[in-house]
């Protein structure tokens, strides 16, 4: 093999295969976190507060909360967590990139897309645990709350944390204007916490936006974290499940389509 056709450092020879697909996606996470390393820890600080100033708000907002309400909002702050960070986070590193000029240059990069793409939705993960632990620690020590850990909390997590990243993702790599997508980011989080069943019963909302979000997203996140997390005080459903592995497919086809369109 001569010099010119030697691969890059740290990837396989023959760029085809699983083999090469795990070393690119290594690779991408490491440029992912080296290039949020000056903003990483602010975000992960911002995310404790968010999560311990959640459950802490809701209890100044209604004082003498019983344990079904304070576990019902300190499972909502939870699930805030764990959408905010890829609604929020993943749009506007994407859309920091753009103003910067790296975002076609990584896309250049001779690695598989979804590789790419995963290594910033598994960033954006990263980055939500310390909020969503946050939020579990000071529930337990303001309220005294006991949390029910079910086996269905992996793929209710995964999944949750997974739809909303590749859903911010798909709208960061589908608008070209970096001040677009960081605009539609914000009233999309404004849809989020004022407007959708997370910390209140669906039966609350108007009949015609309670049926909406029987088929959005985030009403069935809820269910999904909250059921994994407590005993008795909402019921997942296999509608549920399906509706929310549906939303993070269609997502991640929606991210791979505006990626793959780009030259």
């Amino acid at each position: 093999m001569t010099a010119a056709n030697a691969p890059a450092p740290g990837l396989p020879a023959k760029r085809v295969g699983m083999h090469n697909w795990l070393a690119s996606y290594q690779a991408m996470l490491r440029w992912e976190i080296v290039g949020a390393r000056l903003f990483l820890p602010l975000l992960v600080i911002v995310q404790i507060m968010a999560g311990a100033g959640f459950v802490l708000g809701f209890g100044l907002l209604i004082p003498n909360l019983d344990d079904a309400a304070a576990m019902y909002l300190s499972t909502g702050a939870v699930v805030m967590s764990l959408i905010l960070i890829g609604l929020i986070v993943t749009p506007q590193i994407v859309a920091q990139q753009k103003m910067e000029g790296s975002y076609d240059f990584m896309w250049s990069l001779p690695v598989p897309r979804s590789a790419a793409s995963l290594a910033s939705v598994t960033l954006a993960g990263l980055v939500a645990i310390p909020g969503v632990l946050a939020a579990i620690l000071v529930a337990v020590l303001r309220y005294d709350l006991t949390f029910a850990v079910h086996p269905s909390a992996v793929p209710a997590f995964v999944l949750t944390l997974a739809c909303g990243a590749l859903l911010g993702a798909a709208l960061a790599h589908g608008l070209d204007q970096p001040q677009l997508t960081m605009l539609v980011s914000q009233l999309t989080v404004f849809f989020v916490i004022g407007f959708s069943p997370i910390n209140f019963p669906i039966d609350r909302l108007p009949g015609w936006l309670g049926a909406l979000h029987e088929y959005l997203p985030i009403h069935h996140m809820a269910l999904a974290v909250r059921s994994s997390l407590t005993d008795g005080l909402v019921e997942m459903t296999t509608r549920s499940w399906m509706i929310l592995a549906v939303w993070a497919a269609a997502a991640g086809g929606a991210t791979g389509i505006a990626l793959v369109r780009r030259k």
